[in-house]
C-alpha cells in the first residue's frame, strides 16, 4: 500500500512540478530499494512490509531533526528549512501521530495497569507504549512525559 502512495505521489509532484516532493521520496523509494536488496541477502523475497516502511520513514524524520539542530548550530537556516521542508513530505505517508495529551494519557493508562512505581520501570513502560501504539506515537516525547510521571 505504501510502495503505491510513493508511486502516486512522485507522479503527482512531478507533473505540479514540485521539485522539493520529487525529490524526497526520490529519496525514499532509493532508500527503499536499499532496504529491499538487503532484506533479500537475508532470504525475504517479498521486501519490506508496510511495518517496516513505516519505521524507515520514522528513522528519515529522525535524521533530519538531527540535521536541523546541527544547521541551526552552524549559522545554515537555508538547509535547516530544506529539512524541514522534507520532514513535511516525510509525515504525509505516515499516520497521524499522537498529540502531547494522548501521550500523556497512554502513558498513565501504562502505568497505572503496568504497577510501575519509579525510574526503574521505565523501561516496561516504554516497551508496553511501543507495543500498544506502534508507529503513532513519538517514543522520544513518550520517553521524556514517562520520566516526568515516574520522577
Amino acid at each position: 500500500m505504501l510502495r503505491q502512495a510513493f508511486t502516486d505521489r512522485l507522479k503527482i509532484a512531478m507533473k505540479a512540478r514540485d521539485a522539493r516532493t520529487v525529490s524526497t521520496v526520490r529519496l525514499i523509494l532509493a532508500a527503499l530499494k536499499e532496504r529491499d536488496v538487503a532484506a533479500r541477502g537475508e532470504g525475504n523475497t517479498d521486501g519490506l512490509g508496510d511495518a517496516d516502511i513505516t519505521r524507515m520513514l520514522q528513522g528519515m524524520i529522525k535524521q533530519r531533526r538531527e540535521s536541523i539542530a546541527l544547521y541551526h548550530q552552524g549559522n545554515r537556516p537555508d538547509l535547516a528549512q530544506r529539512e524541514n521542508e522534507e520532514i513535511v513530505v516525510i509525515e504525509t505517508f505516515l499516520p497521524q501521530q499522537m498529540s502531547e495529551g494522548e501521550i500523556t494519557a497512554a502513558a498513565h493508562s501504562a502505568i497505572a495497569e503496568l504497577g510501575a512505581a519509579g525510574t526503574r520501570d521505565m523501561g516496561r513502560v516504554m516497551a508496553a507504549l511501543r507495543e500498544r501504539h506502534a508507529g503513532v506515537i513519538d517514543m522520544a516525547r513518550a520517553g521524556a512525559i514517562v520520566k516526568q510521571l515516574l520522577g
